[in-house]
Parts: C-alpha cells; sequence; structure tokens
C-alpha cells in the first residue's frame, strides 16, 4: 500500500512553518496516543504514521529531500527510510511534551501511570560521503567502507565496569532511571516525569570504573561496514545504515551512520535528471551525407544513425538508455544533440572548394517547416 504524503497526515500547507508542524503532529500525538486508545489498532497505526511524518518534517535535511523526491527519495528501512518502533517514537516526546510523556500522567485513575521503560542511552550518528562513478548510479553497487567510530570496550564489554559486581543500585531513583515530581494545580494533582539525575536515566552506578576504558564502555576503533546503494541515487541523497554509527556508553543503542551520495564527473555523459546528455561532433560532408556513428551510454556504446542532411541541433532520443529512477522500474533517455563541426582553419585546395560549394544553390540555406528553429526545440525539450 502506497504512502500518503507526510503534509497530508499531519493536516499542514507543505510551505508550513516548523512551528505550525509541530503543533500539528501535538495534536495528532495526543489523539491517537496508545494509552488513549488501549486495543486500538487503527489508531496505533495512525499515531505511528503521525510520527513518522513529523521525523522527516522536522528535519531541515530530510523535509528538502522529501520536498524534491517525495517518499522514493527517502529509500527504504537501512537505506535513508524512516523506520520508527515505540522507543524511536516516545524519545519524540522530550521534543515536544517537555521531556515526558504526558500519558502518565493523564491516565490511570489520578495515579501515576508508567510505561516501564528505562532511559537507554543512544550512541552519535556519524556522517561520511561516498562516491559513485555514473555506471555505478546507474547500477547500484555495493560499498565497503572502512569508518573510524566509538566501539564496545573489549575488557569490560561495553559495561564500563570493572567486573560484574561493581554495579550498584541508583539510591535516587531506585533502578528506575527516572525520578516523579507532584505538582498541585487546579485541576487535581499532576505529575512529570524527568530523567534521574545521579544515574542518567540509567538505573544503576558504577562502583569501580573499567581502568581500559574509563568507565565510558567504549573506545575508538574502526569497522568495515557493507553499503548497499540501489540504482537510481542522485547527488545529495542521504541512506540511513541503522545501528552503525557510534557505540553508545554503558551497553546503549548505536547511532546511525548517515551516508551522503556524491557523484563523480563523467568524462563524456552529462546528467540531467533521470536523462543522460551527449554531444556528438561531425562534420560538415558527414551531416550533408551521412553516417552512422558510436556514441558513449552507461553499458558501453551504441551506433546511431546520421540521416543525410542533418542539421546541427537535432536532437536524437536512445528510449531507456538513461539512468533508472529511484525505486522504480522506469528509465531515463539518452539524448544525442547533434553538432556540425565548421572547420576553423583551411588550405588553399580547400578554400577553391568552399568558394565554389558557396555558389551551388543547395549550399544557400532554406529552412523549411519541418527544420525547428532553436527556441522551438528547446520548448519541445522541457515539455
Amino acid at each position: 500500500m502506497s504512502k500518503r504524503d507526510y503534509y497530508e497526515v499531519l493536516g499542514v500547507e507543505k510551505g508550513a512553518a516548523a512551528q505550525d508542524i509541530k503543533r500539528a503532529y501535538r495534536q495528532m500525538a495526543l489523539k491517537y496516543h496508545p494509552d488513549k486508545n488501549p486495543g486500538n489498532k487503527e489508531a496505533e497505526e495512525k499515531f505511528k504514521e503521525a510520527a513518522e511524518a513529523y521525523e522527516v518534517l522536522s528535519n531541515d535535511d530530510k523535509r528538502q529531500r522529501y520536498d524534491q523526491f517525495g517518499h522514493a527519495g527517502m529509500g527504504g528501512p537501512g537505506n535513508g527510510g524512516p523506520h520508527m518502533n515505540m522507543e524511536d517514537i516516545f524519545s519524540q516526546f522530550g521534543d515536544i511534551f517537555g521531556g515526558h510523556n504526558p500519558f502518565e500522567s493523564f491516565f490511570g485513575g489520578g495515579g501515576a501511570r508508567t510505561s516501564g521503560r528505562r532511559y537507554v542511552n543512544k550512541g552519535s550518528n556519524l556522517r561520511i560521503k561516498v562516491k559513485l562513478n555514473l555506471e555505478e548510479v546507474a547500477n547500484g553497487v555495493e560499498k565497503k567502507i572502512k569508518v573510524s567510530k566509538h566501539v564496545a570496550c573489549e575488557t569490560c564489554k561495553g559495561s564500563g565496569a570493572k567486573d560484574a559486581s561493581s554495579f550498584n543500585q541508583c539510591g535516587t531513583c531506585r533502578g528506575s532511571g527516572v525520578v516523579r515530581r507532584v505538582t498541585n494545580t487546579i485541576l487535581g494533582q499532576m505529575q512529570t516525569t524527568a530523567t534521574c539525575p545521579s544515574c542518567h536515566g540509567e538505573g544503576q552506578t558504577i562502583a569501580s570504573k573499567c581502568r581500559s576504558c574509563q568507565g565510558t564502555g567504549v573506545k575508538t576503533g574502526e569497522e568495515v561496514i557493507s553499503i548497499n546503494i540501489p540504482p537510481g541515487v542522485a547527488e545529495g541523497m542521504q541512506m540511513t545504515v541503522s545501528g552503525k554509527g557510534n557505540t553508545a556508553p554503558r551497553g546503549g543503542i548505536a547511532g546511525d551512520l548517515l551516508v551522503v551520495i556524491e557523484e563523480e564527473v563523467h568524462a563524456e555523459l552529462t546528467r540531467d535528471g533521470h536523462n543522460l546528455l551527449y554531444d556528438l561532433y561531425v562534420s560538415i560532408p558527414d551531416a550533408a551525407l551521412g553516417i552512422s556513428a558510436e556514441v558513449p551510454t552507461v553499458e558501453g556504446k551504441a551506433r546511431i544513425k546520421i540521416d543525410p542532411g542533418t542539421q546541427g541541433g537535432k536532437v536524437l532520443r536512445l528510449k531507456g538508455k538513461g539512468l533508472p529512477e529511484l525505486n522504480s522500474y522506469h528509465r531515463g533517455d539518452l539524448l544525442v544533440n547533434v553538432n556540425v563541426w565548421t572547420p576553423q582553419r583551411l588550405n588553399a585546395d580547400e578554400k577553391k572548394l568552399m568558394e565554389k560549394l558557396r555558389k551551388s544553390e543547395n549550399f544557400v540555406p532554406n529552412p523549411g517547416k519541418a527544420d525547428k528553429s532553436f527556441f522551438e526545440k528547446m520548448k519541445e525539450y522541457f515539455q
């Protein structure tokens, strides 16, 4: 089933300001939150759909890419597309609701209803650039990239502690990772939840730290990461490889690896969206008499026929010889622009021949209706 437009999901216009998008998502989250709609699968799906839309539209880079390419530019899970579980969604509430899940206070018969979730560290994201040549863009490619990053400490296996007996339950939050505060208001008692300041949400403290990593649980290392890049990507597109960023301190969730696409300039072909452009130069005799010419494509070479009397500026279209569209079976075309080459230097014999030809009736310009002007060709090309 095709995805709905993200702006439609949140009920905002395409040019909506960031605060309007945030306000719209807050209303959707309140309306379809699982705590407010227990057992309602439809509400749960709308809740996730709204969270996915907000995750893209609240990020300037992702929003720009979505506005330009739509869902196709976001890729799929693991290739740049949003893939959010409930932990990801609830983590957004720190931005939307000021650091807590409002439903922990709003529901549950006047008492605090907690989700039982403990704060989990998340490693930072990494961003790398990957250069692709035109053939790799056309066919897709698997790239193996060596990335310098934070990895789990081998000595303590990422725990940050000297050994298993070096952990103590946090005395402030009693192992829950959160502290709660009750405030009396005109509407009754309201409870807010915040990350425990003593253990930073981990629920436990370390009595004896690992000497190798000084208690962080991570060290600097390298990892060779395999990245599958689909056909049809473009300059500036960003893919996300989940869980391949920096390892989080003390056994948390690893960040993501953000892969930005760069395109190498091709020696002969120029990219124009999904089409490829090539300038073919032919001599005056070849243009007048006709010729079979060879042109480059991403697959190799192709032979085309230049008809007798071909005029300079004529564009020949080779269907399906361009680049594929991302996540689609459609391919662009190869557009060959025929340029008639006029010699810049002539010897005495050549000048005499050209003077003789200039007087010939067939060499006097006489364009007919079929010979379109440059502006007509451009208008037709861009339609």
